[in-house]
């Protein structure tokens, strides 16, 4: 990754002082040269900014953006919730991808820091801490980023779900190793939190194409009339939830991983609705919230999609 970094930077210099060198000659040509010097020195110049433009973009695409980490401030407003609970503070992650590209160590510990720097009440995190597509081993066992992710604090607690590459890997696992550090894992149950004397129930719902979502079950061992966040990897679910379910927060996405100027996603993150690629969804008087998540998967490539840690502000209309 080194080298191709170092080789893709020495190109867009290369390139640049070409461009440069183009635009000062351009300048310097007088009427009698003709047209046709000035002809081919415009086609140069016109194919050097092509190619800068686009060692550029493959530079920002695969060596910068995907090692940026960005906090992102979201306030939902809902009519379902108590205004008792008005103002909740909930810092989201997903998609780590620990041993993937960018995210070493060093990164998960400074995912930590600045997760615990927005003083949430709540950390959630949606699934996908393995990296891998499910054919190759990943390097990085859940026991060794477990312990860093178990520095994360927050106090109505760190619950999480498990994703499809979670499953890919060894589910019972990875869940083991996280909560041996701390943090819950909700596989089809629910855990009730107390924010200010109020019951908040979470319901964590097990990922889509891996394992079966029991949304009915799960969210019926809840009593009636109290505020309920699930939480899941695959936002593809929303549809199916019960109309007393408030918000959904859910990842999986990357939001595409790639969305260009004018165009948006080059694929089609969910299988679903293009609505559920990223971020706030209203239907129905429910919300969902999909995050980009950190990690990268298939190609190790960001555009337009930068790496998000999300503090989530629930505020009540009521």
């Amino acid at each position: 990754m080194t080298v191709a970094f170092v080789v893709t930077v020495a190109i867009f210099l290369g390139l640049l002082l070409f461009l440069i060198n183009e635009v000062r000659r351009t300048v310097q040509v007088t009427k009698w040269e003709g047209r046709g010097p000035l002809w081919r020195k415009r086609l140069r110049l016109a194919l050097a900014s092509i190619l800068l433009l686009l060692v550029g973009v493959v530079g920002w695409a695969f060596f910068i953006e995907p090692n940026r980490l960005i906090v992102r401030h979201e306030t939902l407003q809902m009519q379902q919730w108590p205004a008792s609970v008005s103002n909740l503070k909930i810092a989201v992650l997903s998609d780590i991808h620990v041993g993937g590209s960018f995210i070493d160590d060093d990164k998960v510990r400074t995912i930590v820091r600045r997760t615990n720097e927005l003083q949430p009440d709540l950390i959630v995190i949606a699934g996908d801490y393995i990296s891998g597509d499910g054919r190759r081993r990943p390097t990085v066992a859940p026991e060794t980023y477990a312990p860093l992710l178990g520095e994360l604090r927050a106090p109505l607690g760190v619950y999480s779900v498990l994703g499809n590459h979670d499953w890919w890997y060894d589910g019972a696992r990875v869940r083991r190793a996280l909560e041996a550090n701390g943090i819950k894992v909700l596989e089809n149950e629910t855990a009730k939190l107390d924010v200010r004397g109020t019951p908040l129930w979470l319901a964590g719902l097990a990922d889509l194409w891996t394992r079966t979502p029991r949304i009915l079950e799960t969210t019926a061992a809840i009593p009636e009339g109290e505020a309920i966040i699930a939480l899941t990897h695959n936002p593809d679910i929303f549809p199916r939830l019960p109309q007393r379910v408030a918000l959904l927060i859910a990842g999986h996405t990357h939001g595409a991983q790639i969305r260009l100027p004018f165009i948006g996603p080059i694929v089609q993150a969910s299988r679903v609705s293009p609505a559920y690629t990223r971020g706030h969804v209203v239907e129905n008087g429910h919300h969902l919230f999909v995050t980009t998540g950190i990690g990268t998967s298939i190609f190790p490539v960001r555009f337009g999609v930068p790496p998000e840690i999300v503090l989530l502000t629930l505020t009540s209309t009521n």
